[in-house]
């Protein structure tokens, strides 16, 4: 599907990683080195990937509780998530500033100039906002720049009963996660597949009659 007519929303709503950002891999690398920093094996730290990957754009604390209870057996302390959402952070800080940003993104904010945009990521918030600010791309998203660790359900929920979010409005993302929390808050949805970390992302989008494209420049 491609020149698809975004004019009829009001809203658009863009993920980061994988749509806007070119760091889907540069996030799987982050969490198998938060592990191994923190004493995990090879294989915990991949099974926090894997358990990543599976979870699509779920807000990272929830990924990190259940690396630490169900995986390391540890008790879940706030200094203890504390130091590994720092690690992080420390983490992203770089590779985040050096990721590529999507082609076609500053044409597609030009060419829809009649909606607002706003960014909805798993990503942490406070380190979104930074970091688009520093890439200067925070002035794209008009309607706000929302992360973890609240999740997609709760932003959209309430973004759209404080009237920030208005409808109709599109979901741009890569993951099924992204799919299933623009459904439930009545959004339309587009999935991107380029960048995608979803294995079976065709035989999901071909099962759920979901619209797909490969980038924001197809839009």
């Amino acid at each position: 599907m491609q020149g698809m007519d975004l004019t009829q929303y009001k809203t658009l709503v863009l993920d980061c990683d994988g749509v806007v950002l070119n760091s889907n891999k540069t996030k799987v690398n982050a969490y198998f080195e938060v592990a191994k920093r923190h004493g995990g094996s090879d294989e915990q730290a991949q099974a926090l990937v894997n358990h990543h990957v599976q979870k699509g754009s779920f807000p990272r604390n929830g990924k990190i509780e259940y690396y630490l209870k169900e995986i390391r057996k540890q008790e879940i302390t706030p200094e203890l998530m504390q130091a590994y959402m720092h690690t992080f952070a420390e983490i992203l800080d770089k590779t985040l500033m050096e990721c590529e940003i999507a082609p076609g993104l500053h044409a597609l904010r030009k060419a829809t100039q009649h909606s607002k945009w706003m960014l909805l990521s798993g990503g942490n918030q406070h380190e979104l906002r930074t970091i688009f600010a520093r890439r200067d791309l925070a002035p794209l998203f008009d309607a706000g720049i929302f992360g973890g660790p609240d999740t997609k359900d709760i932003v959209l929920t309430r973004e759209i009963g404080n009237g920030n979010l208005q409808l109709p409005a599109i979901f741009i993302g890569d993951s099924k996660y992204d799919f299933e929390a623009a459904t439930r808050a009545g959004l339309d949805f587009v999935f991107l597949s380029e960048w995608t970390e979803v294995a079976d992302w065709q035989t999901f989008c071909s099962n759920n009659h979901i619209r797909v494209t490969r980038n924001l420049r197809e839009l």
